[in-house]
């Protein structure tokens, strides 16, 4: 389902990243209908000059410890859901590694659910029952960062 886009200026400690990725992870499983075994996340760190954005366009003021989430969801959620998912995300990444609100950017951007692929050449989400099959309990822990 989501594949999450996390662009920040390069230089944040690996203690700091796992905390942005387990926020946003934590803020969608809570409040975005996301089972919590469904974490795909690419963290790109950028030079200065590579990562350009405003210091005050609709928010801000945006310091150096801007962060960008680039969200890719499988399907559209409605305006509430939305709202409430970038309230929580804001919380908890405010909670650790310590983000100010005005420093979080989220773009969410929807896709049909044929339009994936997680692997041995099949669009899982277009078979019959995968709803069910993602939200299944998983008893082997989720591997991710070490």
């Amino acid at each position: 389902m989501p594949f999450v886009r996390i662009s920040l200026l390069r230089g944040k400690s690996p203690e700091y990243l796992r905390a942005v990725s387990d926020g946003i992870h934590r803020a969608m499983v809570e409040t975005f209908n996301v089972p919590a075994a469904d974490r795909f996340q690419v963290i790109h760190q950028h030079e200065p000059g590579e990562l350009i954005f405003d210091r005050n366009y609709l928010a801000g003021p945006r310091s150096d410890d801007f962060v960008l989430f680039a969200i890719t969801a499988g399907k559209p959620r409605s305006t509430e859901t939305r709202q409430a998912f970038f309230k929580r995300a804001a919380e908890l990444l405010g909670q650790s590694p310590g983000i100010s609100p005005e420093d979080i950017m989220i773009v969410v951007t929807t896709t049909s659910p044929d339009e994936w692929s997680f692997g041995d050449g099949k669009a899982q989400m277009s078979e019959p029952g995968w709803e069910a099959r993602a939200f299944v309990d998983r008893l082997e822990p989720v591997e991710d960062l070490p």
